[in-house]
């Protein structure tokens, strides 16, 4: 049987990654994000590979997630793989000066972005008895640092989001997994750092950071294992990243 996953913030970095690393295992996808050029050529890039069902997407808006999972191709209708990637970090500031707005953006899409796609998704999951959905969260939801005030509480969230789903769906074979990345060189810094490009790549200097693959592969294995496990969570790091998000290794 040809499944279908639905992934959220494809455009780029770990969802772009997850969506080359699925059609190897047979899945067809849905590709959502807020950028229409990047979706198209990602969908050319795999025509051939896989079927792809593109939808620009803020997942921020709830009432356009309902509509869009709602209103999906009859072919792609049964998702039975939801990827919430869709997140962002805004700003380091402390909290006492931190952007308020730069707050909100955060809740918005890495929680009630996450909610919206859930909540959407998750009753044709739990009506059919089989599915999966994969969170990626973050160690900043469990590790704290200097300025990362609400993006780490917003993957706590994740978290224990996650936790809870999966209690709710005790006695169903709907599974649940979290998966926490450490640094890994992405849009992530650039977004964090509103497209200030040097400032970014210091994040990253004189180490050898996770990759938007490496997270691909997991999210792809959590997702091929036997019906019957189900994989809480994943915390990963590169080997220059130790417990915490400030325990990094610079040569």
């Amino acid at each position: 049987m040809e499944k279908c996953a639905l992934i959220t913030g494809a455009s780029s970095g770990i969802g772009a990654a997850c969506a080359r690393a699925l059609p190897e295992l047979g899945w067809k996808l849905v590709l959502t994000a807020r950028r229409e050029d990047k979706l198209r050529a990602l969908q050319q890039e795999l025509a051939g590979k896989t079927k792809v069902h593109t939808v620009v997407l803020d997942v921020r808006d709830g009432a356009a997630v309902a509509a869009a999972c709602a209103g999906l191709p009859p072919e792609f209708a049964v998702v039975d793989l939801l990827v919430n990637n869709a997140g962002l970090a805004l700003g380091l500031e402390p909290a006492h000066q931190a952007s308020l707005q730069d707050w909100e953006t955060m809740v918005d899409t890495n929680i009630k972005g996450v909610m919206y796609c859930t909540r959407a998704i998750l009753p044709g999951m739990v009506a059919r008895n089989r599915g999966h959905v994969v969170n990626i969260g973050s160690v900043a939801g469990s590790w704290p640092y200097p300025g990362g005030n609400v993006y780490g509480a917003t993957k706590a969230f994740v978290q224990q989001f996650s936790r809870n789903l999966r209690a709710d769906l005790l006695g169903t074979a709907v599974r649940v997994t979290n998966i926490e990345p450490g640094m890994a060189e992405t849009e992530f810094s650039k977004v964090r750092f509103k497209g200030e490009d040097e400032k970014a790549q210091r994040v990253y200097t004189g180490t050898e950071p996770l990759r938007a693959e490496d997270i691909a592969d997991i999210v792809a294995w959590v997702a091929s294992v036997p019906a019957r496990v189900n994989i809480n969570n994943v915390e990963v790091m590169s080997v220059n990243q130790a417990w915490g998000p400030l325990a990094v290794h610079r040569s």
